[in-house]
């Protein structure tokens, strides 16, 4: 399901942002942050490669990172700047410890021929859509919903905080996380994302 490249970002990813979360209190907190944020991710994971398949794509999972910091032809890091390690430690500190941004994986996509040949009896259909990308960036955060669903049933308030958080910053439209390929692929469906997921947070925050 992973390749090592992949499973290596995510690894990475979960031990990051698991401590990342637990800063306030590490003894006590990183391994129950740990295990939750590798499910949160893990089924985000899961339901995006289950989308892909049925949309004849493959995926790739990676750390979210900038290669650029302008729109001009030259504005160019040299060395690729690596937004998934360091922007949940750099929010965690500027808010210290209020926030705790969770967006640091992304994911590229290319179609897979040997499928499309065999169901369209063609070799061109290659190229994978703005909205195809959006769609399975859309199914990803879905999963999320659907697994803070079933820790509000069984009760686990926190983990249900976590998915809502997890959702709610992977939404945002930036860069080339999941919120930008949704709000390109599919505006409508943005939108309508982002009123639920923003609807949860906040559920979360005054109620739970």
């Amino acid at each position: 399901m992973l390749n090592k490249k992949e499973f290596g970002a995510v690894v990475v990813s979960i031990l990051i942002l698991g401590f990342v979360i637990s800063l306030t209190d590490l003894n006590t907190l990183f391994l129950k942050s740990l295990c939750a944020i590798a499910i949160i991710v893990l089924l985000n994971i899961i339901f995006k490669k289950i989308a892909a398949f049925y949309l004849d794509t493959e995926i790739e999972v990676q750390l979210w990172e900038a290669r650029r910091y302008g729109i001009r032809p030259g504005a160019k890091f040299r060395k690729s700047m690596q937004l998934g390690l360091l922007l949940p430690l750099i929010i965690k500190v500027i808010t210290m410890g209020a926030l705790n941004w969770t967006a640091a994986l992304t994911f590229e996509t290319k179609g897979k021929n040997y499928r499309a040949a065999r169901r369209h009896g063609i070799y061109s259909f290659s190229e994978v859509t703005e909205a195809q990308m959006g769609y399975i960036a859309a199914i990803g955060i879905f999963g999320t919903l659907v697994g803070a669903f079933i820790g509000y049933l069984l009760g686990f308030e926190d983990f249900v905080k976590l998915s809502l958080g997890y959702a709610f910053f992977n939404m945002i439209p930036l860069s080339t996380l999941d919120g930008n390929k949704i709000f390109f692929g599919n505006i409508t469906l943005w939108a309508f994302l982002a009123a639920i997921v923003s609807i949860g947070a906040l559920a979360a925050i005054v109620v739970i």
